[in-house]
């Protein structure tokens, strides 16, 4: 009898591939197919030749070559594709079998589909996958959500095949239902936010320093070395170095300034709207992007409208760099805040009960966010699970408020000089909002009451609940006495 595969692949695109080669170099055997059957003959010629990989070109083949009950990983792209990639798998599926969708789904179709395989007995694990090409081959970070005893019939091969740090492998158990793919998509807002920070604090030293490609390169690969330890200050410091082979110009400078998206940042600010949590930072990197996109106009704009003469601090420059170093961190700890705040709020909302403490350490290696900072963040959860915010935490609160005066001289020189930084500013303002006790809502809520009668609550006599004023008559009123 021939054998069988411990676990299907569905989608052989380079992240399928790297995938199927991880799970099978760490002892599970694989059976993979793709809709387009050369890409599984290409496969099983180059990467997957010599192992123990089954190529089929049939979805009866593909079911047919997995162990029961089969744990079949769909990696194809999000939304309509899983929908029929599910539904092309449905008559061949039996009572116990696990789909595993390890693609950016939305995670409210998670959940309607974990509810329709549930009516045929069938489990769904939604599992975030972040680590790009990479990480799918040498060790991804995990996010799985689903059926928990389901979950813990992958756990081995998931905790495997996971990226390792030094407090195990990067992936937990965070849910039912559409937990782990919530999770990925607010690691990829974070992802959005860390994105646009360092492009600010690039374009401050390249436009505002003066600085060449190749000193910048050598200022990232400095900080990388300390609190910004992170995948995305390593891999900028690495871009910078690279020479184009025709201008020999740094090849940076040749790449269109037009940011692209694939919707996971754009649904984090989406959910976080309707969960009313606020991620300023995420949609300032959303609206960075929208705006680079908008080149044509940006060109003719550039034409009749002038900003500030650039003015450069050549003399005041490593204290600057300093300056700029501490303003990052302190962003980044901002945009990790609201990341985390939207997960506890989703949490809650769901009854997930995720634990953020584990989210942040399955974050700390083979995923694109990955950072010193995470194991912080896991620290301040592993002390006070229910923290409200992480700038309440004694450690960040202490760093900020000392540094606070660096990241505003930092915003200062970028606005003087006219390079824009939503990111930076942003961040800034969530941290003095957050950290301020009376907030001009008042004013808002006088407004809103004056025009449409909306009530408000009264400092000095909450005990009345919400009260409304006739505002216009009582301003007719005073006109009268005076």
């Amino acid at each position: 009898m021939t054998k069988k595969a411990k676990i299907g692949l569905v989608g052989l695109g380079v992240m399928g591939e790297n995938l199927a080669l991880n799970i099978e170099r760490n002892g599970y055997p694989i059976a993979v197919y793709n809709r387009s059957s050369d890409k599984v003959d290409a496969f099983l010629e180059a990467g997957a030749k010599g192992k123990e990989v089954i190529g089929c070109k049939d979805v009866k083949t593909f079911m047919e070559s997995l162990e029961s009950p089969r744990k079949i990983i769909l990696l194809v792209k999000a939304g309509a594709p899983v929908d029929s990639t599910i539904d092309m798998l449905r008559p061949f599926l039996d009572d116990g079998d696990i789909v595993i969708d390890g693609g950016n789904s939305h995670y409210e179709d998670t959940r309607r589909r974990e509810k329709s395989l549930a009516m045929d007995n069938v489990f769904l694990i939604g599992s975030g996958v972040s680590g790009g090409e990479e990480g799918a081959l040498n060790g991804p970070s995990l996010m799985p959500g689903g059926d928990k005893k389901a979950y813990e019939q992958i756990r081995p091969i998931w905790e495997a095949i996971a990226a390792k740090v030094d407090d195990g492998p990067c992936v937990t158990y965070l849910g039912p239902d559409g937990a782990g793919h919530f999770v990925k998509m607010v690691h990829n807002g974070i992802e959005y936010g860390d994105m646009q920070l360092i492009a600010e604090v690039y374009d401050i030293m390249r436009r505002g320093l003066g600085m060449e490609a190749m000193e910048i390169a050598e200022t990232f690969l400095d900080w990388n070395e300390g609190i910004l330890d992170s995948y995305l200050i390593e891999i900028t410091a690495k871009i910078l170095t690279v020479t184009d082979t025709d201008t020999k110009k740094p090849l940076v400078d040749l790449i269109v300034d037009k940011a692209g998206q694939k919707g996971t940042g754009r649904w984090t600010s989406q959910v976080a709207l309707e969960l009313g949590v606020p991620v300023p930072t995420i949609d300032s990197a959303l609206t960075a992007r929208m705006l680079s996109s908008m080149k044509d106009e940006r060109i003719a704009a550039s034409k009749v409208i002038s900003g500030p003469v650039p003015i450069t601090e050549e003399e005041e420059k490593e204290d600057f760099l300093e300056c700029l170093a501490s303003a990052l961190y302190a962003s980044k700890v901002c945009s990790y805040a609201q990341g985390m705040a939207l997960i506890r709020a989703g949490s809650k909302h769901y009854e997930w009960n995720i634990n953020l403490g584990e989210t942040a350490r399955i974050w700390k290696g083979g995923c694109i966010i990955r950072a010193e900072l995470l194991e912080e963040i896991r620290k301040a959860y592993a002390e006070n699970p229910e923290l409200a915010n992480l700038l309440v935490d004694s450690n960040f609160a202490s760093y900020i408020v000392g540094v606070q005066q660096d990241w505003r001289r930092v915003i200062n020189f970028a606005q003087n000089n006219g390079i824009a930084v939503p990111a930076l500013s942003s961040s800034l303002a969530y941290f003095d909002m957050y950290r301020t006790e009376h907030l001009p809502q008042n004013l808002t809520q006088a407004q809103r009451d004056f025009f449409g009668a909306h009530t408000y609550e009264r400092l000095d006599k909450p005990e009345v609940g919400f009260v409304h004023t006739d505002w216009a008559s009582m301003v007719k009123e005073r006109a009268k006495k005076s």
